[in-house]
């Protein structure tokens, strides 16, 4: 098989995974922005108040709804679901362009229902991932675009995401190059991941399929780093 073969037999296995699971269907604004893309800015904490990057209202509205399918697995002990699969992408016509991929498992190392997931409606310090707490996305990555927040929080890692999703930083009125947009899917154990010939896939793994294809299609835009071809 030839280089050209290769390349062209992953990029069909990633548009049929992304056809077949309604990834842009079933997505949303990651960010709340206004016509122009500049990203509501709101407040999070109580005595540590900062600015914090809003997210949009129908992404919060898909993380509750797909994190409520785990708990209830997880609570009637079901055992049908390993966790939470999401991508941060953009589009173009038809085609999803991958930016970040990553996972969320249902339950925690010491806890039956990880913190991660837990009373997502509620609380937004850590939710699935995308919280506004330090070292989860929205956190951490407000830290590196908007000014007043403490260095020793702005990382290499968000400086990247910051300089791919941004036009400038840091910015009292951040404006996005493009729309962002967000999926995430409570991944059941059963379900088909990206190599329809490996049956049903567990979401570790669907997690490390689906970065490696992404970032031997991608690689000068996605933003992992794990997981990432070196190709």
């Amino acid at each position: 098989m030839t280089a050209k073969q290769v390349v062209n037999q992953r990029k069909a296995l990633w548009d049929d995974f992304c056809h077949n699971q309604h990834i842009i269907e079933n997505s949303a604004p990651l960010f709340d922005v206004d016509p122009q893309f500049m990203v509501r800015i709101r407040k999070s904490g109580r005595t540590n108040v900062r600015n914090i990057l809003a997210r949009s209202e129908s992404m919060e509205a898909n993380v509750i709804a797909q994190t409520a399918i785990l708990t209830d697995d997880i609570l009637h002990q079901r055992a049908q679901y390993d966790g939470l699969i999401y991508m941060m992408f953009t589009c173009h016509q038809d085609e999803v362009l991958p930016l970040y991929i990553g996972k969320t498992e249902s339950k925690g190392r010491t806890n039956l229902i990880s913190a991660n997931i837990k009373d997502v409606a509620r609380v937004k310090d850590k939710f699935a991932r995308w919280g506004d707490n330090y070292q989860y996305h929205i956190g951490d990555l407000s830290a590196i675009v908007l000014p007043g927040h403490d260095a020793r929080h702005m990382t290499i890692k968000y400086q990247r995401w910051e300089e791919s999703l941004f036009v400038s930083y840091p910015a009292e009125k951040p404006q996005l190059k493009q729309e962002i947009r967000f999926w995430c899917k409570a991944w059941n154990r059963n379900d088909t991941g990206i190599w329809p010939e490996f049956g049903p896939t567990r979401l570790t793994f669907l997690e490390y399929l689906l970065i490696g294809v992404a970032s031997s299609l991608f690689p000068e835009t996605l933003l992992n780093r794990e997981g990432h071809s070196r190709s």
